[in-house]
C-alpha cells in the first residue's frame, strides 16, 4: 500500500470522530458563548471533508486504472497532502478539546445548566374563573355520596350488597357545600372526646333509643357519653380487654399493633385500645344503627364506611394483626364461608381473628338468642371446621370469646389438594387488588418470596415504625436507602409545616388524613403528636399500602375521582402531596376540592403541597368553599413547589330544607 492510500484509509477510518465532532457542536450551538468557535470548526469542518472526498475520489480512480503512468508523479503530491491533513485534523480536535474543557468550566459556574433554558418554556400557572358554590339544602347534612340511602333502592338486596359504595354517576354529583347541623359546635378536644361528644354535632336518637339497656352511649342535656358498654361486653369495654389480652399475650408487647374492628358500634373496642398502643380500623356499614362511624369519628377514633358483602374491603393481604367482631351479625358459615376468606386474606400470618357472640359459649348464651341450643352447636361446629380448612386453628378461648390463629407459614397451604374445599387461589387473583374487586371463594396464600412477613417476625411496635420492611421490594425502586430517604425526608418537613400551622401537635387536631401516601412517612413522622392519621394510598396509584402496615400505621385504597367512604364533618386535617399532579388528568380538580369540603370539620385545616401550576387555581376554588388559605414556600424554597395552608370556616345553613 503506497503512503497516499494509506492517507485515504486514515481519512476514511476517522469518519465516524469526525461526525461525533459534528454532534458535540449541534448538541451546544444553544450556548451563545460558543457560537464562534462554532462557526470556526465548521470552516474547518467543511474543508477537512472537501478533502477527504477528493482523497477518496483519487484513491477509487487510482484503483480503476493501475496502469503505469496514468497518474502525476507519486511524490509530488505527498507532503502538501499530509500537512493538510495534519493541520485540519489537529484544528478539529482541537476545537473540540476547547469545547470540552469549556463545558466543564460552564458546569462549574452552574451546575442546573437546563433550568435557564426551561425558564424560557415554563408553562404559565393554571388559571380559572373566580366562583361561589352555594349551600347544599339541610337535608345533606349526613351525606354520604357513595353509601347515600336514597340511592339503595336501585341495587340488588343480595348479601347487603346495597350497603357497599355505589357512586353518583357524574351527571348526578353536586356541586353545593355540606351545611352542618343546627347548633353545630367544635369538637370536644381529644382525650376527653373519648368519652363524650355534642349532641347537635351527631343529632342521631335512635342508638340511644334501642341500645340503652347495652350502656352503648347516653344522652345527658347537650351531650352524648360513652360509658363504654356494649352487647357482649356489659361490665364494661376495658374488662373486656383485659380478659382478651390474657388470651393474647401478643396484645401487651407490642407483637400486635394493627386491628380492624368488623361492625364496630361506636367504637368504644378501637377507643379502648389505642391506650393499649394498639391501632385499631372501626368498620361498619351506614344502616340502621345511624352513623355508628360519624360517632366515633366525632370521638376521635379511627373509622370508616364499609361491609363485608360482595366486594373486597379496601385493605391489602396480610396487612392487619388481629380482626374482631363483637355480635357483629355477619354470617360467617353462610355463603361458603366467603367472608371468612375475607378475613383471612386481610390478616397477617400469624394473625388472630377474635369473635364473641353467636355461637361463642352457646351453652350458656343460646337461650337470649332466640334460637335452640341445637342450631347453636351445629352453628359452631360448621364454623371451626370452615376455619380449619382455611388453615386457622383454635389459639384460645374463655368465657364469650374464642380467639383462632392463622397459620403462621406455608406449610398447612402446601398440603391442600385440588380437591379440597376452599381451594388455594390460582396466579389469576391479586391478593393485594382491592378496589371494586369481587370476593372469591379460594384461600389467598402469603407470598413465599417474604420470609419476614407473619406477625412473629415482624419487629414490635414501635420499633417497627423506621425499619424498612420486606415488602417495599415489591415497589418500582424500592429498597431500604429509598425507604430511609423518605423517612427523613418527611421529619423535616412536617417539622417546617409545625412553623406554618401551630396547631398541628396540639389539641386542637385530632382526625388526620394523609390523601396520598407512599410509605406513610408524614404519618410516622406525627408519631408523638395526639393525632391519629387515616394513608390512603391510590387505587390507581402505586400499590404501598401493604408497607404502611408492615410499619404499624393503618390506612385504605381510594380513587379521588370518587367520594371517600366516611360522613361529613369527620377530619380536623387534610394533608396532601402532588395528588393534582398525579390525578388531574382523570378527576377534576372541582369535585376532589368539594369532597375534601364535605369531610373537613368545620375550622378544619388542610396542607397542599403541589407543583406552583395548580396553586393559583386551588386557592380561587377555596375561596369558592369560603376556605382561607395563605401560600409559602416549601421546606427547601423550591421555585416550582408551593405550599398552601387553609381553614374552613364555621357556617350555618341559610337554606330550609327542600
Amino acid at each position: 500500500m503506497t503512503f497516499r492510500s494509506l492517507m485515504v484509509f486514515m481519512v476514511m477510518q476517522h469518519l465516524p470522530y469526525i461526525s461525533m465532532l459534528q454532534f458535540v457542536c449541534n448538541c451546544i450551538f444553544n450556548w451563545k458563548w460558543s457560537r464562534f468557535l462554532v462557526l470556526l470548526y465548521n470552516v474547518v469542518k467543511y474543508i477537512t471533508l472537501v478533502s477527504c472526498r477528493f482523497l477518496i475520489s483519487e484513491y477509487k480512480m487510482k484503483n480503476k486504472d493501475p496502469k503505469p503512468g496514468a497518474y502525476p508523479d507519486k511524490s509530488s503530491g505527498i507532503v502538501p497532502m499530509t500537512l493538510m491533513f495534519i493541520v485540519l485534523c489537529g484544528s478539529s480536535f482541537y476545537l473540540g478539546g476547547i469545547f470540552c474543557s469549556e463545558k466543564v468550566i460552564f458546569f462549574k459556574k452552574d451546575e442546573t445548566p437546563m433550568i435557564q433554558s426551561r425558564k424560557e418554556t415554563v408553562v404559565a400557572p393554571l388559571q380559572i374563573k373566580s366562583l361561589a358554590f352555594p349551600e347544599c339544602s339541610s337535608n345533606y347534612q349526613d351525606y354520604t355520596p357513595c353509601t347515600d340511602p336514597k340511592r339503595w333502592r336501585k341495587y340488588g338486596n343480595y348479601r347487603l350488597s346495597f350497603m357497599e359504595r355505589h357512586c353518583p354517576p357524574m351527571t348526578e354529583r353536586n356541586e353545593c357545600l355540606v351545611p352542618p347541623p343546627d347548633g353545630y359546635k367544635p369538637p370536644i378536644r381529644w382525650p376527653k372526646s373519648r368519652d363524650e361528644c355534642w349532641y347537635r354535632n351527631v343529632p342521631y336518637d335512635w342508638i340511644n333509643n334501642q341500645k340503652s339497656n347495652q350502656h352503648w352511649l347516653r344522652k345527658e342535656g347537650e351531650k352524648f357519653y360513652f360509658p363504654g358498654g356494649g352487647t357482649m361486653f356489659p361490665n364494661g369495654v376495658g374488662a373486656y380487654v383485659d380478659l382478651m389480652q390474657k388470651l393474647i399475650p401478643g396484645m401487651k408487647d407490642g407483637t400486635v399493633r394493627t386491628a380492624i374492628d368488623t361492625g364496630c358500634g361506636v367504637a368504644s373496642w378501637g377507643g379502648d385500645l389505642l391506650d393499649r398502643g394498639i391501632l385499631t380500623v372501626s368498620l361498619a356499614p351506614r344502616d340502621n344503627h345511624e352513623a355508628q362511624v360519624q360517632f366515633a369519628l366525632e370521638r376521635g377514633i379511627p373509622a370508616i364506611l364499609g361491609i363485608i358483602s360482595t366486594q373486597h374491603l379496601p385493605f391489602p393481604s396480610n396487612s392487619f394483626d388481629m380482626a374482631h367482631c363483637s355480635r357483629c351479625l355477619i354470617p360467617w358459615t353462610e355463603f361458603g364461608g366467603i367472608y371468612l376468606l375475607e378475613i383471612h386474606r386481610i390478616l397477617r400470618p400469624g394473625g388472630f381473628w377474635v369473635l364473641s357472640g353467636p355461637p361463642i359459649n352457646y351453652e350458656n348464651r343460646w337461650r337470649g338468642w332466640n334460637t335452640t341450643v341445637q342450631e347453636q352447636k351445629a352453628d359452631f361446629d360448621k364454623l371451626k371446621k370452615f376455619l380449619a380448612s382455611m388453615c386457622f386453628k383454635l389459639y384460645s378461648k374463655k368465657d364469650d370469646i374464642a380467639v383462632w390463629q392463622k397459620s403462621p407459614d406455608n406449610s398447612c397451604y402446601n398440603q391442600l389438594t385440588p380437591a379440597s374445599y376452599p381451594p388455594k387461589c390460582d396466579d389469576s387473583m391479586d391478593p393485594d387488588s382491592a378496589w371494586y374487586v369481587p370476593l372469591r371463594s379460594c384461600i389467598a396464600t402469603p407470598n413465599q418470596n417474604f420470609k419476614k412477613l407473619g406477625l412473629q417476625s415482624t419487629p414490635k411496635w414501635p420499633n417497627r415504625l423506621h425499619i424498612a420492611p420486606e415488602r417495599v421490594s415489591m415497589l418500582p425502586s424500592g429498597n431500604s436507602g429509598g425507604f430511609k430517604h423518605d423517612d427523613s425526608k418527611w421529619k423535616l418537613r412536617v417539622k417546617h409545616y409545625k412553623t406554618l400551622l401551630p396547631a398541628l401537635g396540639s389539641d386542637k387536631i385530632r382526625n388526620v388524613m394523609d390523601m396520598n401516601t407512599l410509605y406513610g412517612g408524614f404519618a410516622a413522622a406525627l408519631i408523638s403528636s395526639p393525632v391519629w392519621v387515616m394513608n390512603v394510598v391510590s387505587s390507581y396509584g402505586v400499590n404501598s399500602l401493604g408497607v404502611v402496615y408492615d410499619r404499624g400505621l393503618i390506612g385504605t385504597y381510594h380513587d379521588w375521582c370518587e367520594a371517600f367512604s366516611t360522613y361529613p364533618r369527620t377530619y380536623d386535617l387534610l394533608h396532601l402531596d402532588d395528588l393534582f399532579t398525579a390525578e388531574s388528568h382523570r378527576c377534576e380538580m372541582k369535585y376532589v376540592l368539594l369532597e375534601m369540603d364535605r369531610i373537613l370539620r368545620p375550622n378544619g385545616y388542610v396542607i397542599v403541597h403541589e407543583n406552583n401550576y395548580f396553586i393559583d387555581a386551588i386557592t380561587t376554588i377555596a375561596k369558592g368553599m369560603r376556605w382561607n388559605c395563605q401560600k409559602h414556600d416549601t421546606e427547601y424554597n423550591v421555585e416550582k413547589e408551593k405550599l398552601l395552608i387553609c381553614q374552613k370556616k364555621l357556617w350555618y345553613a341559610k337554606l330550609s330544607q327542600q
